[in-house]
């Protein structure tokens, strides 16, 4: 098979779905992953219908969902994963807490992906050959926000993963890295405005621009943008990059 395709879990809006259009654009074979088929049907319009467009109903936290996903695809190989799924959110320590709900479908929902489709990596592929795993992560991997405990520990344990599994799989010609957004124009990330807004009694409006302002460029990143970052890491452009964090934050972090 000469297609060369990549599966996208959380495919079914924001950047997922910009991940989505990108890759199709640049003439990969696109699985588009997510729970919900209607969303993916969505992302597929946008996409446009093709022989190299599947959709994989499949809920990252369950490995055995993803599995059966990828067995009805018929698909051998895949030639990169992009671990894009996640929730967003607070979580406050109680009866109603999030924190096992965020951390397994944004921390455990990514371990499964990339254990379920490293078979599909490594089959097929020339021996130094570079395959390509991208998990997207938050700039909150590396900042602190109150109230968001499961979120910013669930992203900071991503980046330990990529680590690990660029170590692991460098023998294998297989690139694991990250990508560390900040603020973009998300449906998740207005309502995470939106829940600062109603807790502090502000509108909507001023909680936006309190929180540009503490960005350099004074502005939210479009999901676009960090479509093509990963569009140039699977183009086959480079293969010296494993293991490496990449932040696209408007200048909101300087490591």
């Amino acid at each position: 098979m000469t297609q060369k395709w990549v599966l996208i879990t959380g495919a079914g809006s924001g950047i997922g779905r910009a991940i989505a259009i990108n890759l199709a654009d640049a003439g990969h074979g696109i699985v588009l992953m997510g729970r919900r088929l209607e969303h993916l049907e969505e992302t597929a319009y946008l996409v446009g219908k093709s022989s190299n467009l599947l959709l994989a109903q499949a809920d990252v936290r369950e490995p055995h969902s993803i599995r059966e996903a990828l067995l009805k695809c018929g698909l051998d190989t895949l030639y990169g994963v992009v671990a894009n799924a996640g929730v967003g959110g607070e979580n406050l320590y109680g009866e109603k807490d999030r924190w096992a709900d965020i951390l397994a479908t944004n921390l455990s929902g990514t371990y499964y992906t990339v254990n379920e489709t490293l078979p599909f990596l490594r089959k097929g592929q020339r021996q130094g050959e570079p395959r390509h795993v991208l998990v997207i992560a938050s700039i909150l991997a590396r900042l602190g926000v109150p109230g968001y405990s499961a979120y910013c520990a669930a992203k900071a344990g991503l980046l330990g993963l990529v680590r690990a599994w660029a170590s692991e799989f460098a023998p294998e010609s297989i690139l694991v890295n990250a990508i560390c957004p900040g603020w973009v124009q998300t449906q998740m990330a207005m309502e995470g405005l939106q829940s600062f807004a109603d807790h502090s009694g502000k509108s909507l409006d001023q909680v936006f621009q309190e929180q540009m302002s503490h960005v350099p460029l004074g502005k939210m990143s479009q999901p676009e943008e960090v479509a093509a970052l990963v569009g140039f890491m699977m183009s086959g452009q480079q293969a010296s990059m494993t293991g490496q964090t990449l932040d696209i934050n408007n200048g909101a972090l300087m490591p």
